[in-house]
Order: C-alpha cells, then structure tokens, then sequence
C-alpha cells in the first residue's frame, strides 16, 4: 500500500528551497522590458521537470568557473512565470485566484515548456468550468489551441463546437477579427453544418471588413477596390464550393463579385450554371492535394501554391502531384541557432524554408533542391555557394504572393556554416543567431520584399518535400 500523505511535506519543502536565496545554480530571465523580472532556480529540478528547460540546459552548461547559467523566456510574462515555476516545484496549482485569460497565458506557457502534466489538466479545467467564456472568445482559443503544442483536448473541443455550431463562431462580434489562416482552416472542416453559400457570405464578410474603405455594394467599387478585395480573398476562393450554389445563388451573390475571381474559373463557373449538360473539373474532392500540415506559420493554401511553384504550375492550374509537408526543424521548438540548422537540415534535399516576420503579416521563403551543406566562405572561390538548378524564393503578406525564381544558378544557394537558409548573394539572408535577415536582389530574377532594411525573426520552419505515388 502506498501512503501519499507525506507528499505535501515533500511539495512544501521543495517550495522552500525555490524560495531559499543560497544553492540556486541557474537564473531565469522573464519578459521583456519594461516588465522583466529574475527567478532564480535550480538545474537539477529544471532538468527532471521541464523538456523545454532541459533542452537549453543541455547547450548551456554551467562553467567550470562557477559562473550561473542563464536562460531568458521573453514571450512568458514574469506573473505567469511565477505561478509556473511554483508548480514546477511544488507540483500543485490553484485556479481559484485567476481569470479565464490568466489561465490561458498559463496554458500557454505550460504547453511552451513542455509541462504536458499541467497543459492537460488546464485544458479540462476550460472546458469543464469555462464553456461559454471560450465559446464567447472563440477567435483566441481556436487560436491558442492550434498554434500551440500538444493540446489535443482544446483542439477537439473547438473543432466539434465550429462543425455542430457554426453560427456561434461566424456571427460572432470578433468574427470579423479572425485570422486569415484560422478562417481558412475553419471553412476547410469536413462536418461544417453550414450549406455553401453562407460560407461565401461569411468568407465576403471577412473580406471586405479587411478593407475599411470597401463598401458593401459592389457596383460602386473601382479597379483598386476589386484588386484589394481580390489580394485578401485569394487564399480562400479553392476551398468554396461554388458548383454547389444554385443558379440564383451564384447570379446574386457571387456574379456581382465576379471580378476577384481568376478568369479560368470565371468562365467554367457561367457554363456551369448556363449549360446543364458541362461537367466542370472544379470544386470537386481532390485526389490530389495536401491534406495537412505541421506550421505555426503557412497554411494548407499556402503550401498548396509552393507546390504548384515547385512544379512550375500557375496558381490557377490543379495540382499535379501529391507532396507531404514534412516538418524537420521549427525555430520555437529547436532553437535558433545556426549549428542547429545544419546539425538538423545538411545533407537534406528538396526543403521549403519558412520564415515569419516578427510583427507584420510577412511570410518569406525558399525551395532548395538540393542538399544542404556546411561550408566556410572564400572570398576567391565564393565555396559558401552551391549551384542550384529550380530554386525559389518568395513571400506572402496581406497583398498577396510574389515568386522570384534563380537567375544566377551559381549562386542559388548559401551553405555559410553560421548562417541559417539562405538563398543567392544577398537575395534571401537568415542570420539565426542574431535572429534578424534581409532581402537585397542579385541572384533571383525579383525582391521579395519592398524594402531592403533588416528584419527579426519570430519564427522559422523547415520542411522536407516529399512526392507520393498520385495513385494512393
């Protein structure tokens, strides 16, 4: 028999040495400034409670001089950290004290650092205790459930509210407020108890609330206000099934809009609905395409087009090929270091690298087809550089996308050893330790971004593309 009765003790004693100011051999810096505050803690019990922790433990040993490791959690805010750092120890928590949104940011944060224990137990105390708060504020918790690791339970509660109630999410006030890629995900779902046009409605909606300056009458928009409507919608018009609308549907509310569709799609859609006897190709169930994909970054849409590049397809065509997405690094989760990089990525072909810019809407990225290597630069030789048949470079953002194949094959791709991906001379540059890059055009035939000034990184993902038999 066991007796647990001695485990407060044990919880308690392990409170006082958290709190005690001798022994502590690591100190943990959280927030960012103004708001930062110190903690200081104990490696040992970091290593045994936090993979996340352990991890950077594991590179950033303390010296043998006796100097204290250090960590910085900058995206964690110190008062959530303290009620963290207080389970970690003591191996309790009590939600008495906090709010829905205070229980989130721990949520959060206990799935950051990879604390499952509590990140599982949150997650039923939400639904069990907060349903109508979550179903009130779904926007942040769809967001916070599947831009976050391991977090099965919420994600499962989100998905099966949005199929089964479907108006409490679209005719939400913060509808309006969602983001591109979560309303993407959201008109993608199999079981959504919504017919076709009410999504089109609702996808409108979304779209000209994106463009304060658009009216909610067609027949006064000018070329710019089509284009503006046309750049936010794109993304979405493959997953609309316009062939399932009725002829009045589509004469009264997708006719008027006609202008923000691709015109190959145009004309099959009004011989659809004028001539009985066409059999269109479009919106049907694909035997082709990408059925998921690991990001925190790119959508199903999104990888969907790079596809479509790495073929040498038009954006309007179908796909041709099947490829899986296959998430081998996440800066977030591996760590930015460029040795990381070439410890995950060298002698790996056929990756897209994804790169979200801190603070806007920018996606950037290239392919590379080849392996990639660790390599010094020579100034005479140019060695850091590997010729590359078929690269690309490109960028997403609130105006749309725009490709910029190589031109100098020779210098496609830059294998510098303390650089992370990297693509041409100076087209593409990624400086993971610093977490900062920029785009300058010299090898590929475009610019990516309209300015050439550095930029930081908040995120960065690499895949590896692979190509599966269509016939499976």
């Amino acid at each position: 028999m066991v007796d647990n009765k001695f485990l407060l003790q044990l919880s308690q004693n392990l409170l006082e040495i958290l709190d005690d100011d001798e022994y502590y051999d690591v100190t943990i810096e959280v927030g960012n400034d103004p708001y930062v505050k110190v903690f200081r803690a104990h490696m040992v019990i970091l290593n045994y409670r936090s993979p996340y922790l352990k991890r950077i433990l594991s590179t950033n040993k303390k010296k043998n001089n006796g100097t204290l490791t250090q960590i910085k959690l900058s995206n964690i805010l110190p008062e959530t950290f303290q009620i963290i750092i207080r389970y970690i120890y003591g191996g309790k928590i009590s939600l008495v004290d906090y709010d829905t949104l205070d229980i989130i940011k721990i949520l959060i944060a206990a799935s950051e650092l990879s604390l499952q224990e509590l990140a599982n137990y949150l997650q039923s105390f939400l639904i069990e205790n907060k349903t109508k708060w979550m179903e009130q504020n779904f926007n942040l918790i769809y967001r916070t459930s599947f831009e976050n690791y391991s977090l099965p339970v919420l994600q499962k509660f989100c998905t099966e509210l949005v199929t089964k109630q479907p108006e409490k999410i679209f005719n939400s006030p913060d509808f309006i407020s969602i983001s591109e890629k979560i309303l993407i995900s959201l008109i993608q779902l199999d079981n959504l108890q919504m017919n076709e046009i009410q999504i089109w409605e609702h996808v409108l909606k979304w779209g000209i609330s994106q463009n304060p300056e658009l009216s909610s009458d067609p027949s006064s928009y000018s070329k710019d206000d089509y284009n503006a409507l046309k750049n936010t919608l794109q993304q979405f018009l493959p997953f609309i099934k316009f062939t399932k609308l009725t002829s009045k549907e589509f004469l009264n509310k997708v006719y008027p809009y006609k202008k923000i569709i691709p015109k190959d799609l145009r004309e099959k859609l009004i011989k659809c609905f004028l001539d009985n006897d066409y059999k269109p190709s479009i919106n049907e169930t694909k035997k082709i395409g990408i059925k998921n994909i690991d990001s925190k970054i790119i959508t199903i849409q999104h990888a969907e087009i790079i596809s479509k590049w790495i073929d040498r397809l038009e954006i309007t065509d179908e796909l041709k090929n099947s490829y899986e997405f296959k998430l081998i690094l996440r800066g977030s989760r591996d760590g930015f270091k460029a040795d990381k990089f070439h410890r995950i990525c060298d002698n790996k072909s056929h990756t897209i690298s994804i790169v979200k810019v801190k603070d806007s809407n920018e996606i950037l990225g290239g392919y590379n087809p080849i392996m990639w290597e660790s390599r010094m630069y020579d100034l005479v030789a140019n060695s850091e550089f590997s010729r590359a048949k078929g690269s690309f470079i490109f960028s997403f953002d609130k105006k749309g996308h725009l490709l910029s194949r190589v031109r100098d094959e020779k210098y496609a791709i830059d294998n510098y050893y303390n650089y992370g991906p990297s693509f041409g001379y100076e087209d593409l540059k990624v400086y993971i330790n610093a977490n900062t890059g920029h785009c300058k055009r010299d090898s590929y035939e475009k610019r990516i971004r309209e300015t050439e000034n550095e930029f930081s990184i908040e995120d960065y993902e690499i895949f590896q593309i692979i190509l599966h038999d269509r016939n499976n």
